[in-house]
């Protein structure tokens, strides 16, 4: 199936959450859809399970919306909240239901002209998620920005675990490669191993150890947002017992790599799921 690059405009550019990301005042969502998502690619995201998959038909990942005003929206909002003195107090996790460095951001640039308004108007924390090497294009913008925490995430240090859970992402190699290409020019980099999947904790450790600032392990029961629920519709344990990763999904499993991350990066240095994501 051809992929469909649509557009839309947007009624506004922050979205105030909670739940899960109560430790941030708003989202910001450049594009609905991710492509990474497309055949088969990330079985496991949870925004599959969310009403904004169904946006448009055609299933998850063949599909992507740009939001073609959302730079000059975002700029409009964040000037009314420099404007009331709010600026500087609030965190912005971009972005919660979408890559912002996923293909067609290529072409459209959004994420990078919301970044260029974050350098002359800086909310207070800044997070952003993404698996994309392609942040590396605006690492010029990046340095520029107050308070920014790059948050990658890498689930695994097996290739072969990546290429049968999510081949759509890339490599685990072209990852930390990037992970440390950010962190060598001085910014603060987050390994988000969400969700744990199946890997070996001390190399996996050993690997993140020379490549970020912290790490956040996270996993289906307590990071899609339902206790699991979420996972298990999204059909996770048949897929899991289907390729012999049954004990992986069993409560704890994280616990040798959380053992191994922390002996080699220190406590204060590893966290975990919800309070982990809302450390800011």
């Amino acid at each position: 199936m051809s992929r469909r690059f649509l557009s839309v405009e947007a009624t506004r550019a922050l979205t105030p959450t909670g739940g899960f990301l109560s430790g941030f005042a708003y989202s910001l969502n450049p594009y609905i859809g991710c492509a990474f998502g497309a055949n088969g690619g990330c079985p496991y995201c949870y925004v599959r399970a969310l009403p904004v998959a169904r946006t448009h038909s055609g299933g998850w990942g063949n599909w992507v919306v740009a939001k073609h005003n959302l730079v000059e929206r975002l700029a409009r909002e964040l000037e009314q909240l420099q404007r009331v003195g709010r600026l500087d107090q609030i965190a912005v996790f971009m972005s919660s239901a979408t890559d912002p460095y996923q293909g067609l951001e290529r072409k459209a640039g959004l994420t990078r002209g919301a970044l260029e308004v974050m350098t002359r108007l800086p909310p207070g924390r800044l997070l952003l998620q993404t698996r994309s090497p392609l942040i590396e294009r605006d690492l010029e913008v990046l340095q520029k920005l107050r308070n920014v925490i790059i948050s990658l995430t890498l689930e695994t240090d097996d290739d072969g675990v990546r290429r049968r859970l999510c081949p759509t992402s890339p490599s685990v190699a072209r990852r930390l490669a990037t992970a440390r290409r950010l962190h060598d020019a001085g910014l603060f980099v987050q390994l988000a191993i969400s969700p744990m999947l199946p890997n070996h904790p001390e190399n996996f450790a050993q690997l993140a150890a020379g490549v970020c600032d912290r790490v956040v392990v996270d996993t289906f029961r307590d990071g899609d947002g339902s206790g699991g629920r979420r996972s298990a519709a999204l059909g996770i344990p048949e897929l899991y017992s289907r390729l012999g990763y049954e004990r992986w999904l069993a409560p704890g499993a994280e616990a040798p790599l959380m053992a191994a991350l922390r002996a080699r990066l220190g406590e204060t240095r590893v966290l975990f799921s919800r309070a982990g994501f809302n450390r800011v």
